[in-house]
């Protein structure tokens, strides 16, 4: 009696499905800003703006696994809606390879209101999934022209001193209260032109700057127009190389029409 044939049997010349390549999956590490009205998108709209332009740029995406798979894209850390980025990060897993120039100029023909590539960077295998360590913020003086107060520089930076020199503070959360170490949390905080916060990142609940603004005594400067932006990202690892391959980076000239959010120096 012959044996049932095996399931594992291929067509000749075709490689067996168990020893087949992997599919490719490359990592990219993009940098770009988020701006101008993009400022009122929240992250997870975000995300789905990156979904869209990645598609129209008709990358092919590595997805994940399972019943109902999705690109892979991912964000060391959301920004919280109405504040602008100067230099967010995203990454991108694809099934193809592109030279970090080629991605760069797929992505930046979209041109998205608000959103500007900054740069492209095609990630070593081991590089493992971006990790926040800091991220540093600028907030401006409110507006007089929308009823603020004079500011009495004086005041805010002894409240400031008071701030940094204290072991733990406690903030609300979704009407729970929560404790934080200052030290831990603010690298740095200091009061000159405009507001400038450095902040560690944590595994757990952290301060927002919106926060920082309520414990120095300044909470109704967002009402009365201060403007938060987020001026820089850093990342636990970096990977340098000045290969064009590998690192595609903007040229400096803004793009014609692009609305922008300098921060007053």
């Amino acid at each position: 009696m012959s044996s049932p044939p095996s399931n594992t049997t291929t067509t000749h010349g075709a490689p067996d499905q168990a020893t087949a390549d992997p599919p490719l999956r490359l990592r990219y590490r993009v940098r770009f800003s988020k701006t101008g009205l993009l400022r009122w998108t929240s992250h997870r709209d975000l995300a789905r703006l990156w979904e869209r332009l990645v598609r129209r740029a008709q990358l092919q995406l590595s997805m994940t696994e399972g019943f109902h798979p999705k690109p892979r894209i991912g964000f060391p850390s959301a920004l919280a809606l109405g504040i602008s980025g100067l230099d967010e990060v995203v990454e991108l897993d694809l099934a193809e390879r592109l030279s970090a120039p080629e991605l760069f100029r797929r992505l930046d023909h979209d041109d998205q209101p608000g959103l500007v590539i900054k740069s492209v960077q095609l990630l070593p295998e081991d590089s493992g999934k971006a990790k926040l360590e800091r991220t540093d913020y600028v907030i401006t003086r409110p507006d007089p022209e929308l009823g603020a107060d004079p500011i009495d520089d004086d005041r805010v930076r002894s409240d400031l001193e008071a701030l940094l020199a204290k072991d733990t503070v406690t903030v609300n959360r979704k009407n729970k209260p929560v404790t934080f170490n200052v030290a831990e949390q603010i690298l740095s905080l200091t009061f000159n032109d405009n507001l400038e916060l450095s902040m560690a990142a944590s595994d757990a609940a952290t301060l927002k700057p919106t926060d920082v603004l309520d414990l120095i005594g300044c909470s109704d400067w967002i009402a009365h127009g201060s403007h938060i932006t987020r001026t820089d990202v850093v990342l636990k690892r970096e990977f340098p190389t000045t290969d064009p391959e590998f690192l595609a980076i903007a040229n400096q000239t803004p793009h014609c029409g692009e609305p922008t959010d300098e921060v007053p120096k």
